[in-house]
């Protein structure tokens, strides 16, 4: 993903998961709104009219909570920071560093990093349905500390002063 975002050049960057379990129908949505001003849109399983279809249990429930109490507690704009079905606008992307090295967690990074400089993040809700064929890479266990330092850094930055409550 860091790669892909590197070698791009267009004003947005989307991120989607090559596995199909990403809905391409909420694209355009998610363009309408980063053409109106938005830096990072989100595809959202958590808002109303999203959802979940399938998937380890344990996976799902740390990833609602995770996206839940960064958007209630912390005020990240979306219900769904760990979703990488993402929209990114290339200013904002020029404007920072991709610190993830362990890959899936980068969205939540940039994520709570527009948030915290207060760059407008906006959701679409979508349906995120688990593959029928191959095997995860995701390892939760491996990944876990990568995901819980942007987790921390979110509530850091919102207790700091920094961030903002509002969704757009």
């Amino acid at each position: 993903m860091k790669a892909g975002i590197g070698e791009s050049a267009g004003a947005f960057v989307l991120v989607s998961m090559a596995d199909g379990s990403d809905e391409p129908k909420v694209v355009d949505s998610m363009v309408e709104l980063a053409r109106s001003g938005a830096d990072v849109v989100s595809a959202s399983r958590y808002m109303k009219g999203g959802h979940q279809v399938g998937g380890p249990l344990i996976k799902r429930l740390m990833s609602r909570a995770a996206g839940l109490t960064l958007h209630w507690f912390a005020g990240v704009p979306t219900h769904d920071p760990t979703n990488n079905l993402k929209l990114y606008s290339r200013r904002f992307l020029d404007s920072l560093t991709i610190e993830s090295t362990a890959g899936f967690e980068l969205a939540l990074e940039l994520t709570v990093k527009a948030t915290l400089a207060q760059r407008r993040v906006a959701e679409v809700p979508t349906t995120w349905r688990d593959r029928t064929t191959g095997q995860s890479n995701f390892k939760l266990r491996m990944w876990l500390p990568h995901y819980l330092h942007w987790y921390r850094a979110a509530f850091v930055g919102r207790w700091m002063g920094r961030g903002r409550p509002d969704k757009t």
